[in-house]
């Protein structure tokens, strides 16, 4: 069918060290986005609910963005709490269709469900680590568990769209040929 999709949309050999490549770059960048120091946000946003233990700020109120949004008084500030969001659901999908696209015995939501949520963790438990040593200006917040979580739902869930997509497209190649 091609060089990167055999006819169901698998990863090839060649695929398989494509995506490898397209991994280990993403890791990188996720790491510089979560672990490097958070720059001051939209001036005038104030997250609401936010508390300290010692230093390191926590955020434990689930939708809090959602529960709060009266608070904001212009597109600005909504724009920026909206992105935020969206951003953190899909923070963790290219990572997981990765994963996934090696891995056909991963492709278990209840699976999924909990890879997204530890790897989630893992990253709110580092930004805290860090925070305490290099004061990075973090907040452990249980919104991007959830959100982040929900992205690794979503690259199960779009895995077998894109597999069709892939396969449609190498079908309609084929007949041109």
């Amino acid at each position: 069918m091609s060089r990167w999709f055999d006819e169901k949309g698998e990863l090839t050999v060649s695929g398989r060290k494509l995506i490898w490549l397209l991994l280990v770059g993403y890791i990188f960048c996720l790491g510089i986005l979560c672990f490097s120091p958070q720059p001051i946000g939209v001036e005038g946003v104030h997250t609401p609910n936010i508390f300290y233990i010692g230093r390191v700020p926590v955020l434990l109120v689930p939708f809090n963005s959602f529960l709060n949004i009266g608070q904001l008084d212009n597109f600005k500030k909504l724009f920026w709490i909206i992105g935020q969001n969206i951003s953190n659901i899909f923070l963790l999908t290219p990572l997981m269709l990765g994963f996934l696209g090696f891995f056909k015995d991963w492709r278990r939501w209840r699976l999924v469900l909990k890879m997204s949520f530890l790897i989630s963790l893992g990253i709110e438990l580092m930004q805290v680590i860090l925070d305490i040593v290099l004061d990075i200006n973090r907040v452990f917040e249980v919104d991007d568990l959830i959100t982040n979580t929900l992205g690794g739902l979503i690259a199960l869930w779009g895995l077998p769209m894109l597999q069709f997509i892939v396969v449609t497209i190498g079908k309609t190649k084929e007949s041109k040929d």
